[in-house]
Formats: structure tokens, sequence, C-alpha cells
């Protein structure tokens, strides 16, 4: 026997439902189809030398970022070098531990992460862990257990409410790591065992983070302390978190967050934009998922036009998301006809996020070359102005190269008719990849 049921509605609530789900649906098609930002510098040619300290100070007005003038930076490159010596850091730690991630998996070296930091937390360590709904969502609360019951905090950044459906799409992309307000990590390597251990199938991933002492540490203790609020309305202060920075080493330092605004642009998106359009003699770029909008591929050709050398190192057929390396791909014949070089990484994924202007400006950080990085996700950035951290990250780059397969017109001119039908279908989804 069917029976049904009739349920009636006032007429105003059903038409603020319908409204409601008209403007869902409109926010949602244009968070995916809608067009790309077309960002312009109104006077480029008026851009300081950006080895002058007038280019200092207006990146530093433009970015919203305080220029740092003492530090210590150390790179590690590849898993097997920065998990000892972040893990180093967190046993060594006094008081506080504050790490946000937008990936830590349920892992072999997640586990290695959680026994360090629940460990701290019962030696009277403060320990925050902020980590993303969304990507990491295989670090269920069993597998956090350990840190949880030894008095470690555990927060998820925006969790799916039906209030915040409308920003359900931004993600914190954050890597980072703050031990005693004193030192720092950050990069593009979450904690997950594709940067820990590799297999003859799938080879450990490529990737860069850099240790941080000085100055900077607490613009980066600041940046944790803006997402560690947002997800559980606790601001944290104190000289467990922002103690008395003494370093005497020089340098020339900024830590860039970012944060979308209603427009969609970033912080990270003037920095680099900025930095592309003061390069005058070479443009380095090592991305794992390059899909530049039309402001920076004007950018890339304008600087060729300048005479400036533009290199760029893309994931070969071991990248991750095949559909946005083939977007990606469909997109270098501007490039390649301007005169840039494109390189394909073969060992294996490269997951590196690093941009060298000019041999004296060095960016690492979680922003990737695309969309998703310059306006949707939470990101942060260290860039600094010094030879010798370019050198440094230029030099891992030619050890890359050496591994890498260069990518010629012809070759892009007769890629495959396959690829060329999957490029249609993310150049549709552009704004997500």
């Amino acid at each position: 026997m069917l029976i049904l049921l009739a349920v009636s509605l006032p007429a105003p609530w059903v038409v603020l439902s319908g409204i409601a789900f008209v403007l869902m649906a409109v926010h949602l098609l244009g968070g995916i189809i809608g067009p790309l930002p077309d960002y312009r510098i109104n006077a480029s040619e008026e851009i300081p030398a950006n080895d002058s300290g007038d280019f200092l100070e207006m990146l530093e007005s433009l970015v919203d970022a305080k220029v740092n003038h003492t530090g210590r930076i150390e790179v590690f490159t590849n898993g097997d070098h920065f998990y000892p010596a972040a893990l180093k850091a967190i046993a060594q730690a006094q008081r506080s531990i504050c790490l946000e991630a937008y990936i830590f998996h349920k892992s072999d070296i997640g586990r290695r992460y959680v026994e360090a930091l629940a460990e701290r937390a019962r030696a009277g360590v403060r320990v925050h862990l902020t980590v993303d709904a969304f990507g990491s969502i295989s670090a269920r609360r069993s597998f956090l257990r350990p840190l949880l019951d030894a008095g470690g905090k555990v927060v998820r950044y925006n969790k799916l409410k039906w209030y915040r459906m409308l920003g359900i799409d931004n993600r914190t992309h954050r890597e980072l790591l703050v031990v005693d307000g004193k030192i720092g990590f950050i990069g593009g390597a979450g904690i997950a065992d594709q940067w820990f251990k590799g297999s003859p199938k799938d080879p450990r991933w490529r990737d860069t983070l850099v240790r941080v002492e000085g100055e900077a540490v607490p613009n980066l203790m600041a940046t944790f302390a803006e997402n560690w609020m947002t997800a559980s309305g606790e601001l944290l202060v104190g000289e467990a978190y922002f103690p008395r920075i003494e370093c005497p080493d020089p340098t020339t330092a900024l830590i860039i967050n970012s944060t979308p605004s209603p427009g969609g642009s970033t912080r990270a998106r003037v920095l680099f934009q900025l930095l592309l359009a003061s390069a005058r003699e070479t443009i380095s770029i090592t991305t794992p998922y390059f899909l530049p909008d039309k402001s920076l591929m004007r950018e890339l050709c304008n600087a060729i036009e300048r005479g400036v050398r533009l290199r760029i190192l893309v994931p070969g057929r071991k990248s991750d998301h095949l559909l946005t390396r083939s977007t990606s791909r469909g997109g270098y014949g501007k490039l390649l006809k301007a005169g840039a070089e494109v390189y394909e990484y073969q060992p294996s994924m490269i997951h590196a996020k690093i941009l060298c202007v000019d041999g004296r400006w060095a960016v690492v950080g979680s922003t990737n070359f695309d969309n998703r990085s310059f306006g949707i996700n939470d990101e942060v950035n260290l860039a600094v102005r010094g030879a010798a951290l370019a050198r440094r990250l230029e030099e891992d780059m030619e050890a890359d190269l050496r591994q890498s397969q260069r990518v010629s017109l012809q070759d892009w001119r007769h890629r495959p008719v396959t690829e060329r039908a999957t490029e249609l279908i993310g150049w549709v989804f552009e704004r997500q990849q």
C-alpha cells in the first residue's frame, strides 16, 4: 500500500528556498566555469629595479608583509632530508609546536609525527595541529588519538557546515611548522608517504622545504595563528609562541600569507606577478601544476620580449593529476613560440614550488602556478632577496633538469589526439585545478 504524504509549506519559505537554491547554483557554476581574472600592472615600466630599496618598500606595501632583516635559512631537498630535520626540531621543542598542513595522511610518516607530537605533549609542550578538513580526511580521530590523549590540540580547517556552503571551496593549502616560536619550516610538502618513501612503481616525490630562523619566524607563527583562530576560536599569544628573537645573521625576507578576497585576488598573486614583471635577466619556475591565466601568461611572454631567459620545470608522465598535466601542456604553445624553455621531470612526481628571479630573489612555499592557489586557497610563501638562497635553489633546478626532458615546439605541435581531447575537458574546469 502506497501512502503519499503531502507537506504544506508557507509560500514565503518556498520562495526563499528557491532563491537560495538559485544563488547556490550560480555561485557553484561561477566557481567552476566562470572567467579567470585578468590583472594588469598599470605602469610596468615604472617598476623600480628589484635590487633597489624602492622595490623592496613597494613590495612590502603591496603584499602587506613586513621585511625582516635578520635570519638563517637552510634548504632541505626531498623527504629523506626534510622529515628528519623537522622531527628533530619537534623532539627538541620546550614550549610550543604549531603545525598546519593541507595534507596530513594516515601513513608511516604520519604515525612518526603523531608519536613525536604526543611525546612532546606529554612533556608539557603546547602542541597545536591544524589540518585541512578535505586534504587530510584520512587522518581520522582514531589515527590522531595518541596526540589527543597526550593533551595535544587538533582542529580541522573549514569543516563542512550548512552555513558555510558558499565558502566550502576555500582550503588551507599551507604547509608550515613553528617550534618554540623560534624555528620555522615552510615549503610545499605535506605529511604523507609519497614524500617519505618510494617504490619502483611509485618513486618518492621530489620536493623542497626550508628551515627558517630569525625575524621571519614570528610572521610565520602569526600565519599559523590566523587559521588556528578561525578553526578553534582561540587566539594564541604569549612568549611560548612569540618569544624574543635574537639572530645576528643578516637577510632580507618576507613571509607572505594569502587568503582570497571577494574578487579572487590574493597577496600571493601580487607577489608572483610583481616579481615576474620586475625580471630583467632570468626567471626559473618549478611547479607541480602550471596553469597560468592570461595575466600571468602575458607577464611571462613580456619577460621573454625583454630578453629574460625563462625556464619552467613541471612534472612528466608521473604527474599525480593527469588531467591537470594535460591542460597544462595544452598551454605550452604560446610560451614555446616566444622562446621559453619548458622541461618535464622524468624520475617521479615533482612537487616543489619555487620561483627564482634574476639570481637575487627566491620564493619557496605552498603556492602552485594555478588559479586555485592564486585565487581560492589559503597559502604561505617565504620570499627572500639574497643571492645565496637563489643560487642554492638554482643548483637544485640544474640537477633536476639533468633528469628532465625538454619540450620542443615541434613536440608540442605533434602531441597525440587523445591528449588534445582531455585538454578540452581541463579547460572547462581550469578554475578548479
